[in-house]
């Protein structure tokens, strides 16, 4: 019989009564390690360690392909508004601008109605209805980006600057705040059709994990709450949601980090205009969207530079929103653990 140490046995028996059992053999003092251990810890590491290396590559490779427009602009070609290929001068102010305010607004679309559909489909919808509506969501997941771009600069573009931007430049355009926002020409393409168009592209990736999430609450939680006399809605309020709260953000986040990569569909209806305007109706330009339009027309190295350091600029963007999400986990983790 192998020799398993006190603290192993001990933790194993203290698991057994809330059924989840942590048992880990631990070698013998004195035993060598198994040829065929070593290798798989060597496999596994060499696995994890090529990620780190591979992220440290790419963003290294970036940072060199764009430090000459570092060099030459300073911090002046994160805050500067011109893009002028003749002149030689650029600056990233604008599309970084148009990332972040669309993915803002792609946000305020996706989340609540990925929370609704997934509450929807865990716990109010008949089972006959659950498959249909969750294999249209995944199928709307599956749509290549480029197809959204299409649809939205062919349907929905029209639709906006018929119907939609003029109700807003009539309604909201005469307010004192929100007016800004939402005064300017009917053209249909601009910051809010893209965020919009992000936005839909969003939701199926968000609310199938927190679908997912929502169905993995342990069944007697709910039926523990439901024999109390809580409300389905109460359910969700007061069972579902703690419980599944880490994960709610992470799938909020993974979202983010789609709607700020997000190329084609952006590129469709953004308008890829270097100009600054308050209003989301007038046509703006976005970090991948720039990228993507002017790679192959970059004729002179600081143009290209430029573009390489926007791209990197996009990098780090995307790398502050990640790490802010694992610090929202942690906290939320740790709080959870207090209350507990």
């Amino acid at each position: 019989m192998p020799a398993v140490d006190i603290e192993t046995a001990a933790a194993v028996a203290g698991d057994r009564g809330t059924g989840a059992p942590t048992l880990r053999r631990r070698p013998v003092a004195g035993a060598s390690t198994p040829p065929g251990d070593r290798l798989f810890g060597w496999l596994t590491a060499s696995a994890a360690y090529f990620v780190l290396i591979l992220l440290l590559g790419i963003a290294v490779s970036m940072a060199y392909g764009g430090r000459l427009a570092f060099e030459t602009f300073g911090w002046q070609f994160i805050t500067g508004r011109d893009w002028d290929a003749v002149a030689r001068k650029f600056g990233a102010f604008i599309p970084i601008y148009g990332t972040l305010v669309s993915s803002a607004i792609a946000m305020l679309i996706a989340i609540p109605t990925s929370l609704g559909i997934a509450i929807f489909l865990a716990e109010v919808a008949p089972r006959w209805l659950r498959g249909p509506i969750g294999i249209a969501v995944e199928l709307l997941a599956a749509i290549p980006s480029i197809i959204y771009g299409m649809w939205g600069l062919f349907v929905f573009a029209p639709v906006m600057a018929k119907y939609v931007e003029p109700w807003l430049n009539d309604h909201l355009g005469p307010l004192p705040i929100l007016g800004p926002l939402f005064t300017g020409p009917p053209i249909g393409i601009g910051m809010l059709t893209a965020g919009i168009i992000l936005g839909i592209m969003t939701i199926p990736f968000i609310a199938s994990v927190m679908r997912d999430v929502f169905q993995a609450v342990p069944p007697t939680l709910r039926e523990s709450a439901f024999a109390l006399g809580a409300t389905p809605w109460e359910v969700v309020r007061k069972v579902t949601l703690p419980y599944t709260s880490s994960a709610v953000v992470g799938a909020t986040f993974l979202g983010l980090g789609r709607a700020l990569g997000e190329t084609m569909a952006v590129t469709f209806v953004l308008g890829n205009a270097h100009d600054f305007s308050k209003s989301l109706l007038m046509p703006g330009n976005s970090i991948a969207a720039a990228i993507a339009n002017e790679f192959t027309e970059a004729d002179s190295d600081i143009y290209l530079s430029s573009l390489i350091a926007l791209g990197f600029v996009l990098f780090v963007v995307t790398f502050i929103v990640l790490a802010l999400a694992k610090l929202m986990l942690v906290r939320i983790g740790r709080n959870a653990g207090t209350k507990g």
